[in-house]
């Protein structure tokens, strides 16, 4: 399906064939509807799903900074393929709105690509999508990743996937709050260590530490983040980790955010740190890795460079699938709560290492 927004399009000339066309469809009615805001549902990665009322003034403020980044002009091509029942998805749709993009929509599977051959000037997806249309991202002239950190392997992957042709590739930092993103950082042709932050927008820390968003055409509200973050100047700033997430082991505060971005790059397995309660460290660090223990991935992790024996995993655990948000993300509370009392853990959930490793258990 596709909606030419560089002419006036009459919705009820218009018919869906699938489930997600009719989504978006009912969007449409709710945006050219003479209300003045639309309902979002937030993605439930840092909490408990919930609903709030957007107005449509500042979607379509957040939808202009977006495409003034990216250079995109009248009539260029958008690819539609994330669920419009979360911010990523309404304004992929906001953005052709406002910029008068042609938007071809195709259902939001882990495979977005798999049966197109066109080329298209702008598209969203999330880091799995990628991973999983890594033969036909060179379609996507600007691609912006967001929704989930994009790991160090995916980086790579993309670097060869991309390397014969001229497109970009982005990854993103926001949330439902500030209407999708307020920052990007690019992955290809440069890759970059620091997100730029888009115009009509201010960043500071506050007393931990942790970034602080000032964007009042998104948001009337000083946005106070959990995000551990990095300035090289006022307007970069670079990820560390969320402040919830920080392990205090043996006095240590670990970012495990830190930790994972190395393994990745050794490894294509998901990896989530956790520290788990431990009379003598306060937290034991533990390093749980989706997928089945082998010995390539125990040599490939051996490679690991931490930044001191301290930052090593004093266990290692495989599990078969990691618990995920409805909208895909990796539930780390979860996975927390999961294993955060040793004696629960079940042999069909997990499999510790064993033997003379430094990832064994000790």
């Amino acid at each position: 399906m596709i909606f030419d927004f560089s002419k006036n399009i009459a919705l009820e000339s218009l018919s869906s064939e699938t489930a997600f066309e009719e989504k978006v469809m009912r969007f449409l009615e709710e945006w050219f509807s003479a209300a003045k805001t639309v309902s979002v549902q937030t993605s439930g990665s840092t909490g408990k799903p919930k609903i709030f009322h957007i107005e449509k003034e500042r979607m379509l403020h957040s939808a202009k900074m977006t495409c003034d980044f990216l250079n995109l002009n009248h009539g260029d091509s958008a690819l539609l393929c994330l669920p419009v029942e979360y911010i990523s998805g309404k304004m992929m749709i906001v953005r052709s709105i406002e910029r008068k993009l042609k938007l071809h929509v195709v259902n939001p599977t882990s495979k977005p690509l798999e049966n197109l051959n066109a080329p298209f000037d702008f598209c969203a997806m999330s880091p799995l999508q990628v991973e999983n249309s890594l033969d036909k991202i060179q379609l996507i002239k600007n691609l912006i990743i967001g929704g989930a950190q994009v790991s160090e392997n995916l980086k790579k992957e993309i670097e060869k996937s991309c390397l014969s042709v001229k497109n970009r590739v982005f990854e993103t930092y926001g949330m439902s709050e500030t209407l999708s993103h307020i920052a990007l950082k690019e992955i290809f042709p440069t890759a970059e260590d620091y997100f730029t932050i888009l115009d009509d927008v201010e960043i500071s820390k506050d007393e931990r530490g942790c970034l602080t968003i000032s964007a009042p055409k998104l948001n009337p509200q000083i946005l106070k983040t959990n995000d551990l973050v990095e300035f090289k100047n006022q307007k970069q700033f670079r990820f560390l980790g969320r402040i919830d997430h920080v392990i205090n082991s043996g006095g240590l505060k670990i970012y495990p955010e830190e930790l994972e971005r190395l393994v990745k790059q050794q490894i294509s397995n998901e990896t989530i740190f956790i520290g788990i309660k431990n009379e003598s460290l306060g937290e034991k660090l533990i390093l749980i890795i989706e997928g089945t223990e082998n010995p390539e991935v125990i040599d490939q992790l051996s490679l690991v460079k931490y930044p001191s024996k301290n930052h090593r995993p004093k266990e290692t655990i495989f599990i078969e699938n990691f618990p995920r948000t409805p909208n895909g993300k990796i539930d780390r509370l979860a996975l927390k709560k999961k294993f955060d009392l040793p004696q629960t853990y079940s042999s069909k959930d997990i499999t510790p290492n064993e033997g003379n490793s430094p990832y064994s258990k000790s």
